[in-house]
């Protein structure tokens, strides 16, 4: 996915199908966990998700506020599930930003722009499990 430029991955997702907003807590020191939840607004209706997850590649702590685009939903039961996340980005204090792509089997993509609070360098993969509360 990170070799496409980001306007190519869109066009080659089709419309968005709905938004998302997640807030977690990550530390990490090579390996990396994360533990947290927000929201996915699908058809005119909000849902409370939980997402969490381990990885490898960073060093540091944090927290992240992602708020993106859902591509590829069009079944509610095709949200929750196994997401492989591609990451990039950085975080010194209150200015820290990046990218997130999240992919599950089902072809549910999420593009997501992160906001992060703490000291942490992240470049690397991880799984990530997002479920319905």
């Amino acid at each position: 996915m990170l070799a496409v430029p980001a306007s190519a991955q869109q066009r080659n997702l089709g419309p968005a199908t709905g938004k998302v907003r997640i807030e977690q807590i990550q530390v990490a020191f090579i390996g990396s966990g994360q533990v947290g939840g927000g929201t996915l607004s699908f058809r005119g209706r909000n849902h409370a998700i939980t997402a969490g997850g381990l990885g490898i590649g960073g060093i540091g702590a944090s927290k992240l506020t992602a708020n993106g685009t859902v591509y590829g939903l069009t079944r509610l039961d095709d949200f929750p599930g196994a997401y492989l996340q591609l990451r990039e980005g950085w975080a010194l204090g209150d200015q820290g930003r990046g990218t997130l792509w999240l992919r599950n089997d089902k072809g549910v993509t999420l593009k997501l722009a992160t906001r992060r609070k703490g000291l942490q360098l992240s470049l690397g993969a991880d799984g990530v499990l997002i479920g319905f509360k």
